[in-house]
């Protein structure tokens, strides 16, 4: 076949995985012992651990602790292939896909893609807000708080000095609960020793979430911890208000009121990242692919798909399971084991979700934890949520390396209450040119 990708070609049935996150990723590992190849693509050559993007956001991490190359993770896995690449469009009826390498020819065909920042059609959001997807987005949102903080040393006017150090998170999701806890805890800890110029008391945090719960899926108790928690640290949370527009220096809400900040950061929703290729009808609200219950996308004998982009609609699940880590952790495992049934002629096991549970940290010493353990629901608050949080995290990254580094940045963090990534290195959103009321400062 013409325009082929240069893939050795193993003679054994092959596994393209489109989509190096949790499922993805989790999958290639499950086929290490399967009689097949595996070739996983993806537009970047390492895995992202997105649950601790924030912490990158807000100095307390490096990037490089919550990324692991995929070579390195699967190094000693005979069977996989790698290949740096995007994915343009499937072509169902030859079984090949279109990339920006060449053509990939797959017997089998599973669709881990993920999700993408949702602005639900708002372009004037999309230019102005900043998202939390990617380690670009959280290098750049902590370049953006440092360099406005720098540019908030030279002005002396109060509404323009307060448009730099204040902030908006839209999204009262785990993303925005646990950004405004740890900007919280930089305004008490580390910003006031960075910036002796500036009076922090002036620094707003405002968290705006559409419903009246924070936290929503998560039981009535850690919703309203949360809450409390939030605004024990001083800030303020708008519930049952929404975003109507932001320009880049006003936010308006849908109840007329309006805050002003250069810094927005959008944490309101995602959705699913398809591919071109696939018929309309096997598309879902929210972009997400209607699979069955073994995975399979509708119509599509040869062709998976997984997690977030993933739409398994039942009884329990009516818009299919939460997108998280762990259904697609749990498809990916089981779908690993389907393909083997499948090259041996054997029936399919269907997918049953086991929730085990969510949790959110809000700042140092608080979390809340609802976790099912046994057969048992457990719901904890505060310090020991904490804890279990921070055993949790650490545990599920994906390297050695990267949990020791984690855990050191953790214990020094917590002990000298810094943090110590405060560095202006790459992208930096520029603020929206505001009209100057003032003359220019003089140093």
């Amino acid at each position: 076949m013409e325009g082929l990708a240069k893939i050795e070609d193993l003679g054994k049935p092959r596994v393209v995985i489109v989509g190096g996150g949790f499922g993805g990723l989790e999958l290639a590992k499950a086929l290490r012992h399967a009689p097949v190849q595996v070739v996983l693509i993806d537009k970047q050559n390492y895995h992202t651990f997105q649950p601790l993007l924030y912490q990158v956001a807000t100095a307390g991490l490096e990037a490089d602790t919550v990324v692991s190359p995929f070579r390195k993770i699967l190094d000693e896995q005979e069977n996989f292939y790698f290949r740096l690449a995007e994915v343009q469009r499937i072509d169902a009826a030859r079984q090949v896909v279109e990339t920006s390498i060449g053509l990939v020819r797959y017997d089998y065909l599973v669709l881990a893609t993920g999700a993408t920042t949702n602005y639900f059609g708002d372009e004037q959001m999309e230019r102005n807000a900043i998202a939390m997807k990617s380690v670009e987005d959280a290098i750049e949102l902590r370049n953006t708080v440092l360099s406005n903080f720098e540019k908030a040393l030279q002005l002396g006017d109060e509404e323009q000095l307060n448009s730099l150090l204040d902030f908006v998170i839209v999204g009262g999701g785990p993303t925005g609960v646990e950004l405004a806890g740890a900007l919280s805890e930089l305004r008490k800890h580390v910003f006031p020793r960075d910036y002796r110029e500036l009076d922090f008391k002036q620094m707003d945090i405002h968290l705006v979430q559409s419903g009246d719960l924070l936290l929503k899926g998560m039981s009535a108790e850690a919703s309203a911890a949360a809450l409390k928690y939030l605004q024990d640290f001083g800030v303020q949370v708008h519930l049952n208000k929404r975003v109507k527009s932001y320009d880049g220096y006003t936010v308006t809400l849908n109840t007329g009121e309006t805050l002003i900040t250069r810094t927005l950061i959008w944490a309101a929703g995602v959705a699913g990242a398809p591919v071109e290729g696939l018929p309309a009808e096997c598309l879902r609200k929210g972009g997400r692919y209607a699979v069955d219950a073994f995975n399979r996308i509708k119509g599509q004998p040869a062709i998976f798909a997984i997690g977030d982009i993933a739409a398994m609609e039942s009884a329990e699940y009516p818009e299919g399971h939460p997108m998280v880590a762990q259904p697609a952790l749990q498809q990916g495992r089981l779908l690993a084991q389907n393909l083997e049934r499948l090259l041996a002629g054997q029936p399919l096991q269907p997918f049953q979700y086991e929730d085990k549970g969510s949790l959110a940290t809000i700042g140092r010493n608080h979390a809340v934890a609802d976790i099912r353990l046994l057969g048992k629901d457990i719901k904890t608050q505060g310090f020991f949520a904490w804890l279990i949080w921070m055993f949790v995290h650490l545990m599920s990254l994906i390297s050695f390396r990267n949990r020791l580094f984690v855990f050191l940045n953790w214990s020094w963090s917590y002990f000298s209450f810094d943090k110590g990534r405060r560095y202006i290195i790459g992208r930096t959103r520029e603020p929206v040119p505001v009209e100057a009321t003032t003359e220019k400062a003089i140093v």
